[in-house]
């Protein structure tokens, strides 16, 4: 069954974890204008990875709520009050560490899913650290942002004018998917910003009245729980068929066997 990993017992985990999948959330705690909370990236983080959990029999991790510091293009970074975070060589640091003893559990797999878009540079650095040191070995991994997986068909047939991904901080996907996931954190404003920020381009000193309006990079008009429910589900399904096809993975291309030694099973609706 599914379920917290953290609800084990130490006799409990070499049985209960040989051959599964652990999930990992990385969220963060960031300003998201004047309509959402601040556990945004934390509870998007959390909520995709219990539900991938669940489809594919696995156990999850406490999510992660402290994350890298707010970029000034990202809604004007700190210009607003209630971001909390700690700096990148100490991020990396902790996930490279938390990840050596976390890999020397006997899982076959580890899905990292990341919900706050400066996080993912670290997670995908530390990953590979582990990596060089040999502890990936004998387990697959798959980390992720959640918006990596949305497809750009799936923009385009629900959304007006999408901005990038860079752009929806607090925008009609965020607010969506909390309408859908956490309504009772959500108030009723629906503030716009008509010119959201290019994508690559560090300024400074930088105008947060321009970039952003109250922390809003783009739109949340159109923004509702249907649309928040559809997005989750195909972020769902995406996540979840990439693992279990092994989506990039050597085995797969080589028609080997997954980590726990059992045939490669294809497509959506076999368990993992």
């Amino acid at each position: 069954m599914a379920g917290p990993l953290t609800d084990l017992t130490s006799a409990q985990v070499t049985d209960r974890l040989t051959g599964r999948t652990i999930v990992w959330p990385i969220g963060a705690t960031e300003q998201h204008g004047p309509h959402l909370p601040l556990s945004v990236d934390t509870v998007l983080a959390e909520e995709f990875a219990r539900e991938i959990a669940g489809e594919l029999h696995g156990l999850t991790l406490p999510v992660q709520s402290i994350a890298a510091r707010s970029l000034p293009q990202s809604g004007g970074g700190l210009s607003f009050p209630g971001t909390v975070y700690v700096g990148g060589d100490t991020l990396l640091r902790f996930l490279r560490e938390a990840l050596q003893s976390l890999l020397s559990l006997p899982m076959a797999r580890l899905v990292v899913v990341n919900g706050h878009f400066e996080n993912e540079p670290y997670i995908f650095e530390a990953l590979d650290q582990v990596r060089q040191e040999g502890l990936l070995a004998d387990k697959e991994v798959f980390a992720f942002s959640w918006w990596s997986l949305v497809q750009e068909s799936w923009t385009a047939a629900e959304t007006d004018t999408f901005p990038g991904w860079h752009a929806e901080h607090a925008g009609v996907t965020e607010t969506s998917l909390m309408l859908h996931l956490r309504p009772d954190l959500v108030t009723d404003l629906r503030p716009d910003h008509d010119t959201p920020p290019r994508s690559g381009v560090y300024l400074h000193p930088i105008d947060v009245d321009q970039i952003s309006n109250n922390g809003v990079l783009s739109s949340t008009s159109g923004s509702s729980a249907e649309l928040g429910e559809k997005l989750f589900r195909h972020v769902t399904d995406e996540a979840v068929a990439m693992v279990r096809e092994g989506a990039g993975l050597r085995r797969a291309r080589t028609g080997g066997t997954n980590p726990a030694g059992q045939p490669r099973r294809k497509g959506r609706h076999h368990d993992a």
